[in-house]
């Protein structure tokens, strides 16, 4: 089996998921750690996933947010600053040059938000991603990618909106895998909510469970 280096990003907490905020406000008091808490927590369940998967050699965050390169140290992965500074893309682009001189082979870009993904999912989508010079999974929502897997050569990621149909005209294959908890990215209420029904992680069950206590 090929050993993937997966690299995730992760955003400053200030910027991180704000169409999860209307969400977030509204619960007040009640919400622990604040938005942060939240969007540490989809972080924390990722990157648990992605360490668990033999299919991964090593995850590394690129992230300059302090709280997020603790917790996912805590996790067993590394951590490298966003050097570029210029957005999604290229902070992939650097972490994946960063974990090739690491461990040169292949390498993977993995959303940081997919509470509900299971190791077995990331497996299965590295074994297929193997097969082929470049290959991507559709999100849930069928126009944006969670998982952008490079066999050989630069990562070259186009993530943002339309990425999809971006990285298919980049010659990446559409993987046609059944991963539901690979393709449920959390961006709003509603997809947290379905990931929610598909089963989260750890982090992320604590998290609802303590906004659903009671308010005093």
């Amino acid at each position: 089996m090929l050993q993937w280096s997966v690299v995730v990003p992760a955003k400053r907490l200030v910027a991180a998921k704000t169409r999860l905020t209307p969400l977030t406000d509204a619960l007040g008091d009640r919400l622990p750690a604040g938005h942060g808490g939240l969007v540490l927590a989809l972080l924390a369940d990722t990157v648990a996933a992605a360490r668990e998967s033999p299919a991964v050699g090593q995850v590394l965050v690129v992230t300059d947010e302090p709280e997020a390169a603790e917790l996912v140290r805590a996790l067993g992965a590394a951590v490298v600053g966003d050097e570029p500074d210029s957005g999604l893309n290229p902070a992939l682009a650097h972490g994946a040059a960063q974990a090739q001189r690491r461990a040169p082979g292949p390498v993977a870009a993995l959303s940081s938000d997919l509470p509900a993904l299971r190791p077995d999912e990331l497996t299965g989508a590295l074994d297929a991603a193997g097969r082929v010079a470049r290959a991507f999974v559709v999100d849930a929502a069928g126009t944006g990618t969670t998982l952008l897997a490079v066999r050989d050569g630069e990562l070259a990621p186009r993530f943002g909106p339309g990425s999809a149909a971006a990285h298919a005209a980049g010659q990446a294959v559409a993987l046609p895998g059944d991963w539901p908890g690979l393709r449920q990215d959390v961006d709003t209420p509603a997809d947290l909510h379905t990931a929610c029904w598909l089963g989260v992680g750890p982090r992320t069950t604590r998290f609802l469970e303590a906004i659903s206590r009671p308010s005093r």
